[in-house]
């Protein structure tokens, strides 16, 4: 898992926004459960960041180098798919 989530030099600051209660978020809230301590630890000076919205679907953003930024939907996928997802956008430079 550690080289998963390796970020790229170019990745600035990783975000997260989904729903705290929605059923539809509880794939991302399981995902951060377990994963951002392991994110956090090896990315100690990127920013990761959670943003709780009620009624919000689930999204990541990824900032990168000049202010570009992507955006993935995470609505509908479970761990394995959202762990796929994050582990493609922080290693792609955009």
């Amino acid at each position: 898992m550690a080289a998963k989530y390796g970020f790229s030099q170019s990745v600035k600051e990783l975000r997260f926004l989904f729903c705290q209660t929605s059923e539809h978020s509880a794939a991302v809230r399981g995902f951060l459960t377990k994963s951002y301590p392991t994110m956090k630890k090896h990315n100690p000076h990127t920013p990761i960041m959670l943003r709780e919205a009620s009624g919000i679907e689930p999204k990541v953003y990824a900032r990168y180098e000049f202010g570009k930024e992507k955006m993935i939907p995470l609505k509908g996928l479970d761990d394995v798919a959202i762990q796929k997802q994050i582990t493609e956008l922080v290693k792609t430079p955009i």
